[in-house]
């Protein structure tokens, strides 16, 4: 397949919560950035020409009837680099760590996961703890600004666990399983 023209159909079939349930619906949190509110493929192709990683925030069993193994290239492809679920599908999730995406789970699913849906403010997601990604450190945690007419109106801390074991802490520090077994033969040349 073609990964530029599958990357065309990423999540257009996902309902966003902040959006009313609204299908393949998002907003664009940008200043500047083109198009402002569109599909999801549309925005996350802006996001990732102008260099800004995004994230999936997902419901219970994210990824369910998407074994096959574009459906983890696609984000990636499209600059996403981390997936924060209620929970995974297990073949999916696996996948996502192959492509070097970064899948976490609310620590809190019930308390945590409506951070995200109450309004479809903007919100900006820091990390502490991904660059000390390690089995030994299971949890990762999130700090959410939302950001309303360019200020903070709240912030809040979020832990997320993660199943990652060594190998698939070096895909992800890669970009991809693939990307890491090409630099390790480079570098036996």
């Amino acid at each position: 397949g073609h990964l530029e023209n599958l990357a065309r159909n990423t999540l257009i079939g996902a309902a966003n919560a902040a959006f009313d349930g609204r299908v393949n619906e998002v907003r664009n949190a940008v200043d500047g950035l083109e198009p402002a509110q569109g599909t999801i493929p549309d925005v996350a192709l802006a996001y990732k020409k102008a260099g800004v990683p995004w994230v999936v925030i997902a419901d219970y069993n994210y990824g369910e009837g998407s074994a096959r193994e574009h459906a983890a290239m696609q984000p990636r492809f499209l600059g996403c680099n981390m997936v924060i679920a209620r929970s995974f599908a297990r073949i999916h999730e696996t996948n996502l760590k192959k492509q070097g995406v970064l899948p976490l789970v609310f620590a809190r699913p019930d308390e945590d996961y409506f951070i995200f849906t109450k309004d479809p403010h903007e919100l900006v997601i820091r990390t502490q703890g991904v660059v000390d990604l390690g089995e030994a450190n299971p949890t990762v945690s999130l700090i959410v600004d939302r950001v309303q007419n360019g200020s903070n109106v709240e912030t809040h801390t979020i832990q997320c666990k993660h199943t990652m074991s060594a190998d698939q802490i070096a895909w992800f520090k890669a970009g991809s399983a693939l990307n890491l077994i090409a630099a390790q033969q480079k570098a036996d040349q």
